[in-house]
């Protein structure tokens, strides 16, 4: 389809800021859509039709969808297509229909603004998404711009610095970036009192080193055990390491964590890529509490939470990349419907500690083939006054892919 709409990039110096191409652009559109903000920085001699956003903002599709064909404008903050509106409209317009005309980011002014290499710092937004996200982000001497949800977030990093014990990390608020209002507030965590900045705000942090009481954990799986909240049913950090070396989280797939105890393993197929998705599906409602909490403080609030009993609580779900079996294989069901679920070319890994569970794992691999180990972990633990080691349960570990 011929090109038709023209999203532009506009920052804080407004309409004597734009390129040739984008004055063009809005000189000859029918209709500009933007924020009430954007659409007041225009002159008032263009005659096209103004519509500010709509509120709930999703009715803002249908209404672009419309007037396909038509000479529309849309007009956004900065790099459109960076965390901003021209990224969501490419799940609504082919490449074909769509001009976009940047310009300098949010986080272009913001670095230059600290003078901190782009390439060697950390692009965060919690625009419209959880502020938990960050939480993972918090690793010794790590450099971070994050896009700010509203003139309170940086309070709200402050504390979560606090909370995972980077205190004396450096805050630095950026507002109204390439503006006439253009200000710097510096702070650290532990005493900021900055109670509200301007909305429009991209905050810096300079995390530094942490406190000897540190939340931070790595991105590679086999988080202790204690960065999980949990009630005794928790797939143990060595076994844990190895099951989801099985399962081979890549970026964008989609995991099944089926009988989800705590969540620790849909919670580290989400920490090893920012794309990676997974649902915990978990009957026991102390048990759901306890996801809803490690995912937040582990920070990966987007994990997927299915109340319910599989196989039953599968039916309608997103279809999985990977499948995670930790407690149910013996259930009638459970196999067959994870199966039947995954894609053709999808992983399943199940675990099994009692008898009855390794022998269905022996019989479905029979029919589907796959791999077998068995797992034995010993501590080292005192024995008097010396030391011996005690073993834990072993676990069987079954691997494998599907392939039709």
């Amino acid at each position: 389809m011929a090109q038709w709409l023209t999203i532009i990039g506009i920052g804080e110096d407004g309409y004597e800021g734009l390129g040739q191409n984008a004055r063009a652009a809005l000189k000859a559109a029918g209709t500009i859509f933007g924020g009430k903000r954007h659409l007041d920085l225009l002159p008032e001699e263009f005659g096209a039709k103004r519509i500010a956003w709509p509120t709930p903002f999703s009715d803002a599709y249908a209404m672009l969808l419309a007037l396909r064909g038509n000479a529309v404008v849309v007009l956004a903050s900065g790099d459109p297509m960076h965390y901003g509106m021209g990224a969501t409209l490419t799940r609504y317009l082919s490449a074909e229909e769509m001009l976009v005309l940047p310009s300098p980011s949010s986080f272009s002014l913001a670095a230059a603004a600290m003078g901190w290499p782009i390439q060697d710092i950390e692009l965060l937004s919690v625009h419209g998404r959880a502020l938990e996200t960050l939480a993972k982000s918090f690793v010794p001497d790590a450099k971070l711009l994050i896009l700010s949800n509203d003139g309170e977030t940086p309070t709200h990093v402050a504390r979560l610095l606090i909370e995972s014990g980077f205190t004396t990390a450096r805050l630095t608020v950026l507002e109204h970036l390439g503006g006439e209002n253009q200000r710097r507030i510096d702070g650290v965590a532990q005493s900021w009192n900055q109670l509200r900045c301007a909305d429009l705000n991209v905050l810096a942090v300079d995390c530094g080193q942490p406190d000897q009481f540190s939340l931070s954990y790595p991105l590679m799986a086999g988080l202790s055990d204690e960065a999980y909240q949990h009630d005794g049913q928790l797939t143990k950090r060595d076994v844990r390491a190895v099951t989801l070396a099985h399962l081979a989280p890549l970026p964008r797939e989609l995991l099944w964590d089926v009988g989800a105890g705590c969540g620790s393993i849909g919670i580290e197929w989400m920490r090893s890529h920012p794309t990676c998705k997974a649902i915990a599906i978990e009957a026991d409602e102390k048990r759901q509490a306890l996801i809803i909490q490690n995912s937040k403080t582990l920070g990966v609030p987007g994990l997927e939470l299915v109340r319910g009993q599989a196989p039953d609580a599968l039916a309608e779900l997103n279809t999985p990349d990977a499948i995670f079996i930790g407690g149910g294989v013996t259930d009638p069901g459970v196999l067959d419907a994870c199966w039947l679920a995954l894609k053709p070319g999808g992983r399943l890994v199940a675990n099994a500690v009692t008898i009855q569970s390794e022998m269905a794992l022996v019989g479905w691999r029979e029919v589907h083939g796959g791999d077998l180990i068995k797992l034995s972990v010993s501590h080292a633990q005192p024995l008097g006054s010396f030391d011996s080691w005690r073993s834990a349960l072993p676990v069987t570990i079954y691997t494998v892919r599907k392939q039709v």
